[in-house]
């Protein structure tokens, strides 16, 4: 009877860590996600089984870790849960503090993006869940949209992830304010034009230097970095990150948080070798150290009109390209372009706090 018993145990760890033709496990019995890289993505988000319980509720399993950059990119004020999720027996590495963490075959990047304040009753609704996922070829994406019942999400696929779609809403934002707007959900094109680095599709968020700060798991606090390394998912990181802040944080110094803020939000673009590297600034954290990077006294490549053509005027938001282009809802005038189609309210007072602290005037 023993006997047995302990040759059914070895034929289901048998069964749940079997191999594909990459050497990525279709089912891995410690986090009981399901996941085989030859048929992702799945028809439904359900069939990872990347949460338990009720799926709107979100509540990972085992090996799901939940992440949170130190600043976040703004979509249209949309609330966002982000998830990491790797197979066993792989792990990351660390490739620098500006760099996308270097992560194995197989790994899936889980963003969720929802609203508490949707009215007419301020329920909480869950809009579109996207993944990013590693295979052996590069990053692939796959977008779920959920339906109203909050029961299940569905891929987006053919022509409907080809063009993209929008969805009104409407919410209530922290100043009581009721916002209603067509929400963007983004099309494949979309989604590479933002996440495109060397004509590649990159992840934008999980760099060392939004990822080394603390956040509040289960069992307690504890550097996010460090729980990737505890969990099995990362080698190893160095202990002297230069590392973003939460643009938020009013007790950090004004230009920190606004270079962290135009890192998460802007960077991405306005980096060699990325969708804007024509335009004359470059954004990222790395590289704002440098005013001319942040286009202080930089004529734009677009200026608006004769009183607006500096991307940033010191001491004048009103005279400064990068504010005109904050405040603007029009496709053919907004920055960030794609992302939203509303006002970032405390992004763009920020972004005019800073410009207006500048004392020193253009040549």
């Amino acid at each position: 009877m023993k006997k047995n018993y302990f040759l059914c145990i070895f034929c289901l760890f048998w069964l749940f860590s079997c191999k594909n033709d990459e050497g990525i496990a279709e089912i891995t019995s410690t986090s009981f996600v399901n996941f085989n890289i030859n048929e992702v993505p799945y028809t439904k988000l359900s069939t990872y089984s990347f949460f338990t319980g009720d799926l709107k509720d979100l509540n990972p399993v085992k090996k799901v870790i939940p992440y949170e950059p130190s600043s976040s990119l703004f979509t249209d004020y949309a609330s966002k849960k982000r998830f990491i999720w790797m197979p066993e027996g792989t792990k990351a590495t660390f490739d620098g503090d500006n760099k996308t963490l270097n992560f194995p075959v197989g790994t899936v990047l889980i963003k969720n993006f929802y609203y508490t304040t949707m009215q007419p009753n301020n329920t909480t609704k869950i809009i579109e869940t996207r993944l990013m996922i590693r295979k052996s070829s590069g990053w692939t994406f796959a977008e779920y949209l959920w339906n109203d019942a909050q029961t299940e999400a569905t891929l987006v696929t053919g022509n409907d992830f080809t063009s993209g779609s929008a969805k009104n809403i409407s919410f209530k934002k922290e100043n009581n304010d009721i916002v209603t707007t067509d929400y963007r959900i983004p099309s494949e094109a979309e989604c590479y034009a933002c996440h495109k680095l060397d004509n590649k599709p990159v992840p934008i968020g999980v760099k060392p230097q939004n990822l080394n700060k603390s956040h509040s798991y289960p069992e307690g606090l504890k550097n996010q970095l460090q729980k990737l390394v505890d969990e099995g998912y990362l080698v190893s990181y160095p202990s002297n990150i230069v590392s973003t802040v939460d643009y938020k944080d009013t007790s950090k110094p004004l230009d920190l948080r606004l270079r962290s803020y135009l890192d998460i939000n802007c960077a991405h673009c306005h980096q060699d070798n990325a969708r804007c590297d024509y335009r004359a600034i470059r954004l990222s954290f790395s590289q704002t150290t440098n005013l001319t990077n942040l286009g202080v006294c930089v004529n734009a490549d677009e200026p608006i009109d004769a009183s607006i053509k500096k991307i940033v005027s010191p001491g004048n938001h009103n005279k400064s390209v990068m504010n005109y282009r904050l405040t603007s809802v029009q496709e053919s005038n907004r920055m960030p372009l794609l992302g939203r189609t509303v006002v970032h309210d405390d992004g763009v007072l920020l972004v005019q706090q800073w410009i207006d602290s500048m004392t020193q005037p253009c040549n």
